[in-house]
């Protein structure tokens, strides 16, 4: 069944097909809603979207015009979700959209963790009582500008595991996490009363394959979980939706700001007369490490938002508000696989940085910024709405310098190796470990007094390298390096290669082979090097640091500092150079004195009054670190190159 009239198109039609302003549709939005309800009353008499209707989606579930902004929970500290789905109301939102992520619930196989920062069934609750419908995307893969696009690195301790297919060791694997997860949140949905009004299946499928056999399982996987056939959907792509979409349910379209007309038509062209749901118009864009800052322009953005809304769409803006990517939970894209084509297909390896501010509506730390009062009143503009006040900002506060002067050398506090039983360095799957750090030794048997390459096939993906402990040089996979040479090795010296898992890549097609650490066996001089240790770093939790005194290298500093009161900051990383901060054990996430981002953000939910302990590991100590907190981000710092890359960009 249609949701249109015979004979009678909804203002959006008309807009594609006559080319009259949007500005002129605003008259008829009443009708449009109206179409939307009668499309839930004819639900209701079977339960469910008839297999041959398409044309259900949020706003037919829910009654009305959806108007939904992203904020993700993990992103959020637990403290604040309350904060922030105030202001989505205030902002004139009705709903809220979140992926769920299962490498932060299934963090090993057949454990689930739903508590604390995880319990997504509250943050769904806390959403419900401010008067917010909710969407949930639980993918199983998400992107997101998340470590491996939410899947769980464990996944790859299988080496013959496909993911996004229909692997049996895939498949099994999501099924078991999607039964887990409808536990929590199918009691919420519309069906059984809750606010749920949105599930989305797999995510922009087409922009990855079209195996539609694929889709079809996973959609049958949702539906065995417990997830009610009539809140499913898809979303893709406005020149993406023949690959990803399914015949038989609503599809949400994703673009960029300036492409609403477009995306409209082409949906037009591919489901005549299907409702349109906008199911992410990206109101900002995140940052890579050593790029610039990106930025979108806020007056031209709400204006096109005033225009959708006046034509009658459903609309979920991505983001509301973006957050952090606290731990390593940053992700990477890579061989050009930006979704809004900004990067050239020569683009090795993209890291995003901890910082998922995005430049949405709320500022990463929950701060309102004139984007949001131009949406709030595009919004209120259509709607009519009394919204709510704007809740009041927490103020920020500042912390004098903490002195890093005591440090601990990781050299003097490894683990026992791993035992792998093979010849060639292990992955961080290989031998259990999903982020981090790890440490890779052999003694080298022949000696050089010549210069010699060093050469690793794929560094995943940064690599720093020693001789007895001297650096030599760093190989980093955004720039395409596999090769560092030195000047000279003596017979019997210890090579260690230590790297860093700065975030496998969320996007495109490089997924399936995401693996951490060293992949393939490094020679030197054309010698295939053999007799490895490894050691598992993975830092998590943060291990208990002995700070006896002054270090070099990469090192621990631990140091303590005090608060009068708890309050949000921002820690300057200026003068550090590479590698991550915890506080009072929770882990900040990654800086990089390569920019653009220069502070890390520290929610006054982290601090206590009195004494407040910060400890930091740097790939490149040296005496005389410190850092202090700000009381404002710096997230544009102009990019530079970073110094101990074995070639500078």
């Amino acid at each position: 069944m249609s949701t249109t009239s015979p004979g009678r198109r909804p203002p959006f039609r008309r807009w594609i097909h006559s080319g009259i302003a949007l500005g002129f549709a605003g008259a008829l939005l009443a009708p449009s809603t109206a179409l939307a309800g009668e499309a839930v009353a004819s639900a209701a008499v079977t339960g469910e979207v008839p297999r041959s209707d398409p044309m259900g989606g949020p706003a037919a579930v829910a009654g009305r015009q959806v108007i939904s902004g992203s904020m993700f929970y993990p992103r959020i500290p637990r403290a604040y979700w309350r904060d922030r789905l105030k202001k989505a109301r205030a902002m004139g939102l009705n709903t809220i959209e979140t992926y769920a992520f299962w490498n932060v619930h299934e963090r090993a196989p057949g454990t689930f963790d739903f508590t604390g920062q995880n319990d997504i069934a509250e943050f769904i609750r806390e959403a419900a009582e401010e008067g917010l419908m909710v969407i949930v995307r639980p993918g199983p893969y998400v992107c997101a500008e998340w470590d491996w696009g939410g899947l769980p690195p464990w996944l790859n301790k299988d080496p013959q595991m496909v993911v996004r297919s229909q692997y049996p060791g895939f498949m099994a694997a999501a099924q078991r996490y999607l039964n887990a997860l409808a536990k929590e949140v199918a009691p919420l949905q519309k069906t059984n009363g809750g606010p749920v009004i949105g599930i989305q299946v797999e995510n922009e499928y087409g922009s990855y394959g079209e195996d539609h056999a694929y889709m079809e399982a996973m959609r049958a996987a949702f539906v065995r979980a417990g997830f009610s056939p009539r809140l499913l959907f898809t979303a893709d792509g406005p020149d993406l939706l023949q690959r990803g979409a399914l015949p038989d349910l609503p599809v949400a379209l994703n673009f960029a700001p300036g492409s609403a007309k477009g995306a409209f038509a082409a949906l037009e062209k591919f489901r005549p007369g299907a409702p349109i749901f906008v199911g992410e118009y990206w109101d900002g864009w995140f940052d890579h490490w050593g790029a610039k800052r990106e930025t979108r322009d806020g007056t031209a953005m709400a204006a096109e938002l005033k225009q959708m809304l006046e034509a009658g769409a459903s609309v979920n803006l991505y983001m509301f508000t973006g957050g952090t990517s606290f731990g390593w939970m940053a992700g990477a894209n890579a061989a050009g696989a930006n979704a809004d084509h900004t990067t050239g297909a020569k683009v090795n390896y993209e890291p995003d940085v901890t910082s998922y501010d995005y430049d949405s509506p709320l500022s990463e730390d929950g701060r309102v910024t004139p984007k949001f009062f131009a949406f709030r009143d595009a919004i209120q503009s259509v709607t009519g709405e009394a919204l709510p006040p704007v809740p009041q900002d927490p103020g920020t506060i500042t912390l004098a310098p903490i002195a890093l002067g005591k440090g601990q050398s990781l050299w003097s506090r490894l683990p026992a190796p791993v035992a792998t039983g093979s010849e060639v360095p292990p992955t961080m799957e290989d031998v259990g470990q999903s982020y981090g750090y790890i440490l890779y030794r052999t003694k080298l048997g022949e000696g050089a007094e010549h210069p010699v390459d060093l050469v690793l096939p794929e560094v995943r993906a940064y690599a720093a390298i020693y001789l007895d402990g001297v650096f030599q040089g760093a190989i980093d996979r955004r720039l395409k390096q596999t090769t560092l040479t030195l000047a000279s090795v003596k017979r019997g010296a210890t090579l260690s290669i230590l790297v860093e898992n700065t975030g496998r890549v969320n996007y495109g097609p490089a997924l399936p082979g995401e693996r951490a650490g060293l992949v393939g066996a490094p020679k030197l001089d054309g010698r295939t090097l053999s007799g490895w240790s490894t050691y598992s770093l993975p830092m998590n939790p943060p291990p208990k640091v002995t700070a006896k005194g002054a270090c070099e290298g990469p090192c621990f500093y631990k140091a303590s500092f005090e608060v009068e009161r708890a309050g949000d900051t921002f820690l300057d990383t200026a003068g550090l150079s590479k590698g991550v901060v915890f506080v009072n054990g929770h882990n900040l996430g990654r800086y990089w004195n390569v920019g653009p981002q220069r502070t890390l953000y520290l929610p006054g939910a982290f601090l206590k009054p009195g004494r407040n302990e910060i400890l930091v590991f740097d790939l490149y100590g040296r005496p005389g670190l410190r850092v202090e907190g700000l009381a404002k981000a710096e997230l544009g710092a102009e990019p530079k190159v970073d110094p101990h890359s074995a070639q500078a960009r």
